[in-house]
């Protein structure tokens, strides 16, 4: 499709336009060579079949026990991958992380359609009653939500130091055929030494609106309340 030119455009603007549509395109083609980069990662380590604390699905059912579920159990069936956002919640993070609460209300509207292809989870330090509590405030109704409780799968995965401290992480976890799970690729915001915020900003379209603006994103951070 042709780029839109407007009655009464000036020339400068026309010309700048078609300069930034070009790096658009630059930009989508050099994001299909990173995820086919990501697509093509030779099979990762086994990991530990690490052990979780879910609750019933009605996250208003607060009287019911909790259960123990293993990683390898958070796969729907054989052939699918599965996808673990690890909220900063619980140890030393006293309260949600905004930003996380930000992407977490994001995955609950769409995991619906994320579903049909991979399996989703969201996992935080925090205790499941803690958790659950913060998610029915939140509605999110329709995530899987767990709590690491004394498992090291935060730690290990690197979205926990030796403290507690807790930082956002998505990790992506696949079974071979003799039904271990794998790690494949994990991502935290940050990226080096001098980008520590913008390396699961994909995960949100919220960033990615304000960029189009000419203010763009500025020095904003969500807030759990407005």
């Amino acid at each position: 499709m042709r780029q839109t030119r407007l009655a009464g455009e000036p020339a400068e603007y026309t010309e700048a336009r078609e300069e930034l549509r070009q790096a658009e395109i630059d930009l989508m083609r050099q994001r299909e060579r990173v995820a086919e980069l990501r697509r093509g990662l030779p099979p990762g380590p086994v990991v530990d079949d690490y052990v979780f604390e879910e609750g019933p699905a009605d996250l208003d059912a607060g009287d019911e026990p909790a259960r123990s579920v293993r990683l390898s159990e958070l796969f729907g069936e054989p052939g699918r991958d599965l996808i673990v956002y690890h909220f900063m919640f619980g140890k030393e993070q006293k309260t949600a992380c905004p930003m996380c609460t930000m992407w977490i209300d994001g995955f609950n509207g769409i995991v619906e359609h994320v579903t049909r292809n991979v399996d989703f989870a969201v996992v935080a330090a925090a205790g499941l009653p803690v958790l659950r509590a913060y998610a029915r405030d939140r509605q999110w109704s329709n995530l899987r939500l767990l709590s690491a409780g004394t498992s090291t799968f935060k730690y290990d995965l690197g979205s926990e130091d030796a403290d507690g401290n807790q930082d956002s992480t998505v990790s992506v976890f696949s079974r071979d055929d003799a039904g271990s799970v794998r790690h494949v690729y994990s991502v935290h915001p940050g990226m080096a030494d001098d980008i520590d915020q913008r390396g699961i900003d994909l995960l949100t379209p919220v960033w990615h609106l304000l960029d189009l603006t000419p203010k763009g994103r500025g020095e904003w951070f969500p807030s759990i309340r407005y």
